[in-house]
């Protein structure tokens, strides 16, 4: 049993009754004495321990389910969709600052079971059969009002829903572009799946360097000028590896020059429900002209493998864009899109994403504090506000493969950033440090031990080594 018998018939205090009941089973969903995943009492259960109306129970269960902290299936009854509040324990011993995906311990398992669940039973057959190849048009919909909360406005006809922004990207790389032009100009170092998507088609890659300050915009410029570039692959929010982020004048600027001399952009926004500034918008925002492919991925704030991104085409190439998705996967699975449209509808998509934000927020700070208490001075780090990566510069006599492999053995994992640059651009000698499937007692520890490492490196004057001691996946 649940609850106590609560004598109550009137209002408590200035709360109402049905308030109170809602109240009452709240803080018991809250503290763990109904599991995420439990059954709740019936509503005759409900009338009879709080002494209350089986219209006053209905209203209180009503008002959980819209906060999605309850939901209700037909002919079982109410069950608990609250997040455990309980951190997972670390098993391994292991200190991962080399993944990219995202933490177990945060994603909203039972929340997205109760969306699949609603999905069925709203749409039944037609999650079963052939669809679109642009995607579910119910969740075009919806993306449209989300999209529009980051300044991202465009009609339904204009998002395609794809397999994944990897898929977006190795479907852009392929495709002509209206301007006709064949080369793709990538910021140095860059994601590296967006270089590996290129290498495999054989498409002219032109590196363009991205500091922590940014890019050089009269470079840009020359390049959009003088070279056949079909279009300028960017990531302004959070870059990976850098986790810097361009600022609104470089944005607007990026995004005339554009205009200017007919090149496309591809934004790819993988990150931009972890932003922490109000005025942050995507170059998208300012781009007058329609040159802007812009990417949304939902791998990073949920659960990766429901493979799920948005694209938003400009007119000129939805249909050339239509084409090449069917002919890659026909459609992308439709169940997944059917429940994510219930996630972003129903609110538990914002609510998540602000969990997460002031997550990883959290672990970016304990960060910032622990490379200044462990780190020697002849390391450069700019640890960004939000993001989940940062990249960390080695003095010159430390290889960062031979440091890596030693932090290896340690049990901390990294990942040097040479496998971001191109074969024939110059590369950094450095680390990309995620934070995203770490806690602050990692964080801490793992700096610690890398700065450890770096002193006795530094001890022994080790030259850099021009080949490389472990080859990287």
């Amino acid at each position: 049993m649940f609850f106590h018998l609560y004598p109550y018939s009137l209002e408590v205090g200035c709360v109402s009754k049905y308030e109170f009941v809602k109240e009452q089973i709240k803080e018991r969903l809250q503290t763990g004495q109904i599991r995420p995943g439990g059954r709740l009492p019936s509503i005759r259960e409900i009338s009879r321990q709080f002494a209350c109306s089986r219209n006053t129970a209905i209203r209180a269960y009503a008002d959980l389910e819209r906060e999605h902290l309850i939901y209700a299936v037909p002919k079982s009854g109410y069950y608990a969709v609250l997040r455990s509040s309980q951190p997972d324990d670390d098993q391994t011993g292991w200190i991962d600052f080399a993944a990219a995906s995202p933490d177990p311990a945060v994603m909203p398992y039972k929340d997205f079971q109760h969306c699949l669940n609603r999905a069925i039973e709203l749409y039944q057959d037609q999650l079963f059969s052939y669809a679109d190849p642009q995607g579910f048009f119910s969740l075009r919909r919806a993306l449209e009002k989300h999209l529009a909360g980051a300044q991202v406005f465009a009609a339904p006809e204009q998002i395609s829903v794809v397999s994944g922004a990897q898929q977006a990207l190795y479907l852009l790389a392929s495709m002509p572009f209206p301007n006709g032009k064949s080369a793709v100009l990538v910021e140095q170092p860059t994601y590296h799946g967006m270089l590996h998507a290129l290498d495999l088609l054989g498409v002219t890659a032109i590196g363009i360097t991205r500091s922590a300050e940014g890019i050089d915009l009269d470079e840009l410029e020359r390049h959009f000028r003088n070279n056949h570039i079909k279009f300028f692959y960017t990531v302004p929010r959070y870059h990976n590896p850098l986790g810097t982020s361009y600022t609104q004048a470089q944005k607007k600027q990026i995004a005339r020059l554009a205009a200017k001399y007919d090149v496309y952009l591809v934004e790819d926004d993988y990150l931009a429900d972890m932003e922490t500034g109000r005025k942050a918008d995507p170059i998208f925002t300012y781009d007058d002209s329609a040159h802007t492919v812009y990417i949304k991925s939902f791998s990073k704030i949920m659960l990766p493998g429901l493979r799920l991104a948005a694209v938003v085409l400009p007119k000129a190439m939805v249909e050339a864009f239509r084409l090449w998705k069917a002919a890659c996967d026909s459609s992308t699975a439709i169940l997944s899109q059917a429940a994510l449209e219930i996630y972003l509808t129903c609110g538990m998509y914002e609510r998540h994403a602000a969990f997460v934000r002031e997550r990883y927020q959290a672990r970016m700070h304990a960060l910032r504090e622990a490379c200044g208490r462990y780190l020697p001075q002849e390391i450069r780090i700019d640890v960004p506000d939000g993001g989940i990566f940062t990249r960390l510069l080695l003095p010159g006599q430390i290889d960062s493969d031979e440091l890596a492999a030693s932090l290896r053995q340690q049990q901390v994992l990294v990942r040097p950033v040479h496998r971001c640059f191109l074969r024939t651009h110059p590369k950094e000698n450095g680390l990309r440090i995620s934070i995203i499937r770490t806690d602050e007692k990692q964080v801490e520890r793992g700096m610690q031990l890398l700065g450890e490492t770096v002193d006795r490196f530094r001890s022994q004057k080790r030259p850099v080594q021009t080949g490389r001691a472990v080859e990287w996946i």
